[in-house]
This record gives structure tokens, C-alpha cells and sequence, in this order.
């Protein structure tokens, strides 16, 4: 069968080939550039704890050498310390909140590395895997796709035609793919501007990161942040005015001696300028992630980064949810109705996240009227703030996907438990089949399902007694006859879950539902859903995605997708354009659409 073409090789195009080929997927990237990327200090990400931990399991090995975990999150508004969080290293929520008592556990810390050395250590997993092809300077220009693949032209030292079962565009904010298929990119421009720097120097609070609102000297911007980066570098951001004018390096270094000057008692203290730049967020969310056997992903499918949203996770976010279903689709085929499921709750999740940026962002910023003054207002926009920042939240948890396309119908064998259906599950120790004790998370990412069953006393008794008792022999053979592949996992407990409870869980760590017991009907019928049906099950007419935006499907997508569409048509031609991919033949140069930024 032919391989997935991932169009960029940035970090969720390079992330993506590692997760497909995890679950024995090959791919070819094809990468605009000539393979390597520019050390930029001051260009960093922040990976909430599940993101890091699956860039890990990809096999990148720079997020601990070169990446560095906030030991504590710091709050503060003009002179005053506001918010003081110590942040859970261990990333298995032990430690309390000493602010908020009721709260169940610390966050856990974020990750804070360079882009590119993020971007070094995919490559280097990338250079042991053989399923995955790397070509550089290969230029997209040309898109085909019939009800078999999907064919792309690239140009290049040697113009080439590449043939593959589907097509991935991680291709960035200006994507080709998303252009060649006539997708409509709306949004807000120029949301937020922010004066970087990268230095080395001592600040007071070494491991912890910072959130300085309405410093008091002279000149200062509204907001700043300061987060660590390895071997005493600092990434600073300084909240820059929308239509300002422009940071001159004079400038800059005025902000960041009296910034220092200002958290170090008055004085500067020795510093090395390592990088700068100024960053520019916008807002933009693609109407369709999919047309048929092409799909975006990434800046090419949605910008967001405001108030302490994060663009990088999110686009990792969208490879969990997409690899294992593209996996089962290449290995097994599969209904519509999972490949679709992919932007039903990817798009919805992120338009959930800039909806919640947009709304806070008058009120954050000032421009709130009557609610800036009201008791308390101030405390609550710090705690807003905070909480986007470190993974929680409206603005920084991770999504659920409660109204997913997947999820099973309700039977009275169902049983609450602490996390909601739809939402990721906690990442509890569990019992693996060769007798392991691993964290739950350690087992995603493999393109089966999870059955985790909740046995109280097991971690006490030797696993030869307990696997052969209770229920134990009936669930291993339910899972056997599940309609897709699965891993009997055990746990001593589970938040909320009573004893015996089965947890079904995707494979990308969300829950598909919990049962009081075994029951073997239903919790096939969970299955069958979660993987999206049999082909057999697709039926002419599908559902209207959230957001509006019907999915084209089955032969009827194969006939209407289309790659011509004409900057000169404007949105006329971008409508028609979605009907035109595959059959209809490819665009190049001059008559794609013009970019929206």
C-alpha cells in the first residue's frame, strides 16, 4: 500500500511520520527546505506534560537535555506577588495547590525548549526509522486525488510525482495544501505582538517561570514573561502595543536593562544577548480540515497563541488524534465516520480555545468597561492568565471530546468515574501484559484500544494468582473478540471508578467508557464505535460537523475535490474550488488562492 505524504517538516509534520510509524505506517515528508533548522534561541515552545510525554515516546531525546521543566510559575502585578504555584515535576498530580485547597494536585510543569532543538531531535528519531522518507527541497505545487490516493507534484532539483493512500498538510500559517484545495482560512490578524529576547543571566527566582503584569517603571509594557531555558537563558516576551511602532534594537536593549534593573533591586545585572526578534500572533481557524483523502494539520489548519494559548501543543494535539486513525484506516480500512471524527473534535476543540482567548482578551487587556473595576476582577484575570500558561483551564487544559462522532451510545451497564467520557484519562500506574508496572500513558500511542481494569489488592498479590481469578478470564476473552486490537491493562485504582470497573480507552488517552463489571456486549459495541464502524456502515448522508461544515464523504468527496481555485474569483471561486479536488486535476502557480494573511 502506498505511504501518507506529509507536506512540511516542521515539528507536527515530523512528529506525525514518527507516530505513523510507531504504528507501522510508512510515510514521505516532504520538506520545502534543505533539511535543516536555524538556531533560534528566541524562537521557543512550551509543551504541556501529556505533549512531552508523547514527543518522548516518539523517540526524541532532546526534550530532556535541552529542554527545561518550570519548577514553579510566579504572579505578579505591579510590586506585589499575586500568584506563587510549585509545579509537579513528577507529573503524576501528588503535590496539593497551597492556594486553593479543594484543587486535587499541582500542575504539572511544562516543558519549555528552542524550536529547533525540538525540531533536531525528531530528526535524529527519524534518521533509526525506515518507514519514513525525508526528501529535501521538494516544493509542493501540484495536488491529484482519486478514491484510491492521492498523487502530489513537487518541484524541485528534479520535479517528481509522489503517489500515497492520503495527504497531510503541516505546511505552516502560509499552507500550499490548504491553498490548493481552496480552504478558506478566516480569523483576526496581528491579535498580539510581543518584543523577544534571549539572554543569559541570574534572575531571583531561577526554575520558576513569570507573569508581570503593569510593572511599575518607567517605559514599561504592559505585560512581561520570563521563562527559563537551559544552561541560564532566559526567553523574555514584553506585550508590545497592536499598532506600535517598530522595536528598534536601541529599544529593546533599553527594555531589557531597565527589565532586569527592575526585578533585581534597581540594578542590572551582568547579561549576554544571546537572540531577539519580535513575535506576531494571529487567530485563524481553516473552515475544513479535510477534503476527503487530504487533511491539514498544525499552523496550516488553525493560529491561536494569546493570553498563554499555545499554537506548537495544540498542533501535536491534532497528530495524537489524527495518527491512530489514519493508522487503522491504512491497515484495516475504516468508515468516514473516523477519519471525519478527526475534525468534528479537533476543530471544535481549538475553536473552544480561540473563542475563550477572543472573549478574555478585551477584558485582560483593558478594554473590559464596568468588570475591570469589580471586586476581585483583577485577581480572577491573574488566575485567567495562569492557568492558560500552565496547562488548565479554559484557556491551557486539555480537550475533551464530549459530542465526538465516536463515542458509543449509553447502556445500563455504564458506571461514572473521575473523568468524564470523552476527556483524557488520568495517568495512573498500571499492571502490562508481560507483568510490568508502567504509567498508563507510557501505553498510548500504539493504534489499539486500552482496557484498563480496576482490581483493587492486585499490587499486593502475585501476578500468577490474580490472572487467572474473578474476572479476569472473561474480560481477556471480551477483549479477544473486540472488533479492533486491544491491551488488557490492570490498575489497583482509578479516580472515582468503583472495584472492577472496566475503563475503555482510545488510543490517543481519551475515555470511551467505563462499565461496572464486564460486559462483553457492550463493551464491544464501545469499540465498534470508537474505531468509527465497519466501511459497511457508512450510510450517503453524514452528520454536520459543530461547526457548521459538511464533510464530504465516500465517492461523492472522491468526484467533488478539487484543487483549482483563482485569487482573481475571490470567495466565489474559493467555494467552487472545494468541489474540484482529484478527479478534476491539480493547480499550480498563478491560479492558486491568495494567501488570507
Amino acid at each position: 500500500m502506498d505511504p501518507v505524504i506529509i507536506v512540511g517538516a516542521g515539528p507536527v509534520g515530523l512528529a506525525l511520520s514518527l507516530a505513523l510509524a510507531a504504528q507501522g505506517v510508512p510515510s514521505v515528508v516532504l520538506d520545502e527546505g534543505a533539511g535543516k533548522d536555524e538556531p533560534r534561541p528566541a524562537r521557543s515552545v512550551v509543551l504541556r506534560a501529556d505533549m512531552a510525554a508523547m514527543v518522548e515516546r516518539l523517540g526524541c531525546t532532546t526534550l530532556r537535555d535541552e529542554g527545561v521543566r518550570w519548577v514553579g510559575w510566579r504572579g505578579m502585578r505591579r510590586r506585589q506577588l499575586v500568584r506563587h504555584l510549585t509545579l509537579d515535576l513528577g507529573l503524576g498530580g501528588t503535590e496539593e495547590w497551597s492556594e486553593d485547597p479543594a484543587a486535587p494536585s499541582a500542575p504539572a510543569a511544562p516543558l519549555h525548549i528552542p524550536q529547533h532543538a525540538l525540531a533536531r531531535g525528531l530528526r535524529a528519531a527519524i534518521a533509526h526509522q525506515k518507514l519514513i522518507r525525508l526528501v529535501p527541497e521538494a516544493r509542493l505545487d501540484t495536488i491529484e486525488q482519486d478514491r484510491d490516493g492521492v498523487v502530489a507534484h513537487t518541484r524541485g532539483p528534479a520535479g517528481t510525482w509522489w503517489r500515497g493512500s492520503h495527504l497531510v498538510g503541516c505546511d505552516g500559517a502560509r499552507s500550499t495544501v490548504r491553498k490548493l484545495l481552496g480552504i478558506r482560512f478566516p480569523g483576526r490578524t496581528a491579535v498580539e505582538r510581543h518584543a523577544v529576547a534571549a539572554l543569559r543571566t541570574e534572575l531571583p527566582w531561577p526554575g520558576e517561570a513569570l507573569l508581570h503584569r503593569q510593572p511599575p517603571w518607567r517605559g514599561a509594557a504592559d505585560e512581561i514573561t520570563a521563562r527559563p531555558l537551559p544552561d541560564g537563558v532566559w526567553r523574555i516576551d514584553w506585550l508590545l502595543p497592536p499598532r506600535g511602532d517598530l522595536v528598534t534594537p536601541d529599544a529593546l536593549i533599553a527594555r531589557i536593562r531597565e527589565t532586569l534593573a527592575g526585578w533585581c533591586d534597581g540594578v542590572t545585572p551582568p547579561y549576554e544577548l544571546i537572540d531577539t526578534g519580535v513575535h506576531t500572533l494571529h487567530h485563524r481557524l481553516a473552515q475544513r480540515w479535510r477534503v476527503d483523502r487530504v487533511l491539514l494539520a498544525g499552523d496550516a489548519a488553525h493560529l491561536l497563541g494569546a493570553v498563554g494559548t499555545q499554537g506548537l501543543d495544540e498542533g501535536l494535539r491534532d497528530v495524537d488524534n489524527l495518527a491512530w486513525k489514519l493508522a487503522h484506516t491504512w491497515h484495516h480500512g475504516a468508515s468516514e465516520r473516523l477519519l471525519d471524527s478527526y475534525q468534528s473534535e479537533r476543530r471544535a476543540a481549538v475553536a473552544h480555545r480561540l473563542r475563550g482567548a477572543d472573549q478574555s482578551l478585551p477584558v485582560l487587556r483593558g478594554g473590559g468597561g464596568l468588570r475591570t473595576y469589580l471586586p476581585g476582577a483583577a485577581r480572577g484575570h491573574d488566575a485567567l492568565l495562569t492557568d492558560g500558561h500552565v496547562g488548565r483551564g479554559p484557556l491551557g487544559a486539555p480537550p475533551a471530546y464530549p459530542h465526538s462522532p465516536l463515542a458509543p451510545p449509553y447502556t445500563e451497564g455504564r458506571t461514572p468515574v473521575g473523568t468524564p467520557e470523552g476527556a483524557p484519562v488520568e495517568d495512573v500506574r498500571v499492571t502490562a501484559p508481560d507483568g510490568t508496572t508502567v504509567r498508563l500513558r507510557d501505553r498510548l500511542g500504539q493504534g489499539r484500544l486500552l482496557v484498563l481494569l480496576v482490581a483493587p489488592g492486585t499490587g499486593v498479590w502475585d501476578r500468577r494468582h490474580w490472572r487467572g481469578a474473578g474476572v479476569m478470564p472473561r474480560l481477556e476473552e471480551a477483549v479477544a473478540a473486540l472488533p479492533a486490537k486491544a491491551e488488557v491493562l490492570v490498575a489497583e485504582a482509578y479516580p472515582g471508578a468503583p472495584a472492577h470497573a472496566v475503563l475503555l480507552v482510545r488510543p490517543d488517552g481519551h475515555l470511551v467508557a467505563a462499565f461496572a463489571g464486564v460486559h462483553p456486549k457492550e463493551l464491544y459495541a464501545a469499540a465498534d464505535a470508537a474505531r468509527g464502524g465497519s466501511p459497511a456502515d457508512d450510510s450517503e448522508d453524514a452528520p454536520e460537523d459543530e461547526q457548521g461544515d459538511e464533510p464530504e464523504t465516500g465517492s461523492k468527496a472522491g468526484t467533488k475535490a478539487g484543487t483549482k481555485a483563482s485569487a482573481k474569483a475571490g470567495a466565489k471561486s474559493e467555494r467552487k474550488a472545494a468541489a474540484k479536488v482529484g478527479a478534476s486535476g491539480a493547480s499550480t502557480g498563478s491560479d492558486r488562492t491568495a494567501d488570507m494573511h
